[in-house]
C-alpha cells in the first residue's frame, strides 16, 4: 500500500474512533425541593448523568446497583457531580439524606 494511501486509511480510522468517543451523552438531573427532576431516565452504557443540587439543602446521591455503584458524598447547594454509567441494567439512585428521593437510570 503506498504511503499516502496508508496515511489516509490511518486518518480515517482515527476520525471514526474520535466520533465514537464523542457520541457519549450527558443527562442533567436537578435536585430541588428534596426531589430529583425526573423519576426515570434511559441512557446508553458509557453515558453520564450530572446531578445538580439546585436545592437549599445538602444531598448525598448514591447507588448500590451492581456494576454502577457510586456515592457522591455530601453535595452542598449549587454543587454538581457527574457519574458515568458503564454497565447495562436498571440502576436505582437515591439520596442518603432524603430517602423519598428516587431515580431509576435504565442503562442500555
Amino acid at each position: 500500500m503506498p504511503m499516502i494511501r496508508k496515511s489516509i486509511v490511518i486518518l480515517a480510522l482515527g476520525t471514526c474512533i474520535t466520533a465514537t468517543e464523542a457520541a457519549a451523552e450527558d443527562v442533567i438531573i436537578t435536585q430541588q425541593d428534596k426531589a430529583f427532576s425526573e423519576e426515570e431516565v434511559t441512557i446508553k452504557a458509557g453515558d453520564s448523568v450530572t446531578f445538580m443540587n439546585n436545592d437549599s439543602t445538602t444531598h448525598n446521591v448514591y447507588s448500590r446497583s451492581k456494576g454502577n455503584q457510586f456515592d457522591s458524598g455530601a453535595q452542598g447547594p449549587n454543587e454538581s457531580m457527574t457519574q458515568v454509567f458503564s454497565s447495562p441494567g436498571k440502576v436505582k439512585v437515591r439520596c442518603a439524606i432524603h430517602p423519598r428521593m428516587k431515580l431509576t437510570v435504565n442503562v442500555e
